[in-house]
């Protein structure tokens, strides 16, 4: 079962992104992504060790964002895989049978896709605008997500992503999403959020 409730870690360095995976752990989120950008695979391996003690005492999974041979090596939760990432495919022949994979999608076309490639979940968005991202996709709002998740009529699970603060949470979910995704607010924020 996958999650509902996924923060993906931000911060400026990796021992901000701990601190952020620790308040997020604290707040009740029950999955964390780990997302270092521009950084070597040895310091989002280290990064990530680190990462799965805090999860681990909170039973939160983690996620590795595209560095699926970290996240076999840490015995991670699995991998999140951005469109321009390693193919969910490849990945799957390196992770264990039990390890989740999740891909990015912006249109239907990369649903249909992500679910031949026989991804866990997809992470559909971005829902509005957000800075936390470069090159950002089409902005689905609302409507996008109704109309995409009326046209694929899928059992794997969607999970909304991008610019998501508490105050969309319940009109987002109105959609049949599966969950969201959130990576700016993280106190207060399962408060916020029922199921």
């Amino acid at each position: 079962m996958i999650p509902t409730l996924h923060y993906i870690s931000q911060g400026k360095t990796p021992q901000e992104h701990l601190e952020n995976i620790q308040k997020a752990c604290t707040s009740g989120v029950e999955l964390v992504q780990l997302r270092l950008k521009n950084q070597s695979e040895k310091v989002v391996h280290e990064t990530a060790i680190q990462a799965r003690e805090i999860t681990a005492k909170y039973q939160t999974r983690l996620i590795i964002n595209d560095y699926y041979k970290v996240a076999a090596a840490v015995k991670a939760d699995g991998v999140h895989l951005g469109k321009t990432d390693t193919s969910p495919i490849t990945a799957r022949k390196v992770l264990a049978s039990w390890q989740i994979i999740g891909g990015t999608a912006n249109t239907l076309e990369d649903c249909e896709a992500l679910i031949a490639k026989k991804v866990d979940y997809i992470g559909l968005g971005p829902f509005k605008f957000t800075e936390t991202k470069e090159n950002l996709s089409p902005v689905l709002g609302l409507n996008g997500y109704l109309t995409i998740l009326e046209e694929l009529n899928t059992s794997v699970p969607i999970i909304a992503i991008g610019g998501i603060i508490a105050d969309d949470i319940t009109a987002i979910m109105k959609t049949g999403v599966h969950g969201i995704a959130i990576s700016g607010e993280i106190p207060g924020t399962s408060t916020a959020y029922q199921n």
